[in-house]
């Protein structure tokens, strides 16, 4: 599989700049080779890739298949100023979003060219591969178990938002995660209209919204799903607030589809919600994969024409300053027809006692 994943990286080198690609951003290297590592680099060239990494992890990258193994210091930027002409002639690309300017001063002591380029490995992380899919698609089970687990248990009138947050964090370690994909959001009252709120000492009150984001990591893959919930019956602003946030996660939902433009699939949501007279403050979705933000971008930013074997979110949200938000998010694979929605949970609102 990885050797198969460097041969697409290596037709996509050869269509678009030099020949050989120094790869140091950790979901790169651990998709194209498997390894994964906080102190790791491979070289991927023409006819053959080069793993770097220093000797804490070096027993470990023994067992990698098809690449060779190369032992270096603990500063890798500058194990590779020294040596990289000895392993490679001619220019270098490197990634130029994830290397740093101390970096490159160091690897710039090598005499090769260096050329920076981006996105090239997440481009090809953005299709994914059937075994991916298999990964993610029960990632998103142990989201659904946790939130029917919510539903079912309850029990959040009075406790506060960091105390769910960790409450949760245990239904994913139970439900047989790896565990989080990321920290969970849980907001409630004022703080539901602050779209990466920290959990924290808030206790959540009744006649609120609550906004619980959250994700398990399974076997390297995240799952991404947002419910908004009630704690008692809600004042009319939110009430509505939630009416026009689902009309927008069904209208945009309806449009994600292989060919469809990226930026065209944020609009049908971004249009809902602002002749609804609500301000947007984010982006329809992103893609989810080894990393819990990748491409695809859903945005009116983004130029991404959506593929067959995407998975992105689909979240807009509706926040009130100084009174509540709603964010209503679902997991989807992008097919040739309407996508495949992972994430099962219910978008009817939900109370919780």
């Amino acid at each position: 599989m990885s050797a198969a994943r460097r041969d697409r990286l290596r037709a996509e080198l050869a269509r678009s700049g030099p020949d050989t690609l120094l790869v140091t951003t950790p979901a790169n290297v651990r998709y194209l080779t498997g390894f994964e590592s906080s102190n790791a680099a491979v070289l991927v060239g023409e006819d053959a890739a080069t793993l770097l990494t220093d000797g804490r992890y070096v027993e470990a990258a023994r067992a990698i298949e098809g690449v060779e193994l190369v032992q270096s210091s603990r500063d890798l930027a500058s194990f590779l100023g020294e040596r990289l002409g000895d392993l490679v002639s001619g220019p270098v690309a490197f990634e130029s979003g994830h290397l740093t300017y101390a970096a490159w001063q160091a690897l710039s002591g090598s005499g090769i060219e260096l050329v920076p380029t981006a996105g090239v490995v997440e481009r090809l992380r953005a299709v994914k591969e059937p075994s991916e899919l298999d990964a993610i698609r029960r990632a998103a089970a142990v989201t659904n178990a946790v939130y029917e687990r919510l539903a079912e248990d309850g029990g959040v009138l009075g406790a506060t938002e960091a105390e769910l947050a960790w409450k949760l964090a245990g239904f994913v370690h139970d439900a047989a995660a790896d565990g989080l994909a990321f920290e969970t959001i849980a907001a409630a009252g004022p703080n539901a209209a602050l779209p990466h709120h920290h959990p924290g000492g808030r206790r959540i009150e009744p006649g609120q919204t609550l906004i619980v984001d959250l994700g398990a990591a399974l076997d390297g893959y995240a799952s991404d799903c947002t419910r908004t919930f009630a704690t008692g019956p809600l004042p009319d602003e939110l009430a509505r607030a939630y009416a026009a946030c689902r009309e927008a996660q069904a209208e945009s939902l309806a449009a994600v589809r292989a060919g469809a433009s990226a930026r065209d699939v944020d609009a049908v949501a971004r249009r809902r919600l602002e002749a609804e007279g609500y301000e947007v403050l984010h982006g329809l979705g992103h893609g989810v994969g080894l990393e819990v933000h990748e491409a695809p971008r859903l945005a009116d930013t983004s130029d991404a024409v959506l593929e067959a074997g995407n998975v992105v979110t689909v979240e807009p949200g509706v926040y009130l300053a100084g009174v509540g938000g709603v964010r209503i998010e679902d997991l989807v694979i992008v097919t040739e027809d309407e996508p495949e929605v992972l994430t099962a949970f219910t978008k009817e609102l939900v109370t919780l006692a």
